[in-house]
């Protein structure tokens, strides 16, 4: 587990990542939103209001969780994730929490238009890659790797990939056939801790794994393959192209393709974290 501090109005609000979650002080928060000497009491009646209210399940959700104290040891604290989190909020009768309540609304209604028209999705992915300071064209390219990524994706639930370890597997396969590096290695040589790899790509790093994701599903459908010795036959000779691609890339203008560097790093641009 990681222990950090993340910052909320002003105040430190301990946070550790368990289970590849982050999950926050309960105490914390409360104490941030409602104020007071009494953070815990308060948490304490609060947790037998949402059971009146029929969140039965508070005690599942809810971990104690090792965070450090005022005093620099650790010490269990009631815990939980940003789900959890939210509905621990709303049920919180602070002034202080009407702002949040709202956002959480606005957050909701947009989640159900986009369901409805999944092009406002599309567009709100944009808006928050031009406010991350990337260029129109490299968003172009990264929206499209998205929709070839999914089509790799669904041709492998219908031709039997059962398991995330199996997605995991065949991801890894391409990758390894076009840069030679696992997903965790690519992120290690770019220095990335739980960021989205493809973020930090550069234009010609997006392309090529758009091109062994593609190869790989248009080897799917040719051959027709079903079931995970198939496929992960087929992503290793489709991330083969890919790779074959980068290697005559890096002949002809004499220098690697991979960099180190996130795309925003290399135009000068502030470095993001997800």
């Amino acid at each position: 587990m990681e222990n950090k501090i993340a910052v909320f109005q002003g105040k430190h609000i301990r946070k550790v990542l368990h289970n590849d979650q982050w999950w926050f002080s309960i105490i914390d928060i409360i104490e941030v939103l409602v104020g007071g000497g009494r953070p815990r009491k308060y948490w304490n009646d609060l947790k037998k209001k949402l059971v009146a209210e029929g969140y039965v399940e508070v005690s599942e959700k809810i971990g104690q969780l090792k965070l450090p104290a005022p005093d620099g040891k650790l010490r269990e604290t009631d815990c939980a994730e940003t789900e959890t989190i939210f509905r621990i909020i709303q049920s919180v009768p602070s002034p202080k929490v009407e702002p949040l309540k709202r956002w959480l609304a606005r957050v909701g209604k947009e989640r159900i238009d986009e369901i409805e028209n999944p092009e406002l999705a599309m567009h709100r992915m944009k808006e928050i890659y031009q406010k991350k300071g990337y260029p129109k064209d490299w968003i172009d390219k990264r929206i499209r790797g998205i929709a070839v990524r999914k089509s790799l994706t669904d041709e492998w639930s219908n031709r039997g990939t059962q398991s995330d370890l199996e997605y995991a597997i065949l991801t890894n396969e391409i990758m390894k056939g076009t840069f030679e590096k696992t997903v965790e290695e690519y992120k290690r040589f770019k220095n990335l801790d739980r960021e989205n790899l493809r973020d930090h790509m550069n234009d010609i790093e997006l392309i090529l794994t758009m091109l062994g994701e593609a190869t790989t599903t248009k080897l799917h459908q040719d051959r027709n393959s079903i079931g995970f010795e198939l496929l992960h036959n087929d992503a290793k000779d489709g991330g083969a192209v890919a790779g074959r691609t980068r290697k005559d890339i890096e002949d002809q203008t004499k220098k690697k393709v991979i960099s180190s560097k996130n795309y925003l790093d290399n135009t000068d641009r502030k470095r993001i974290k997800d």
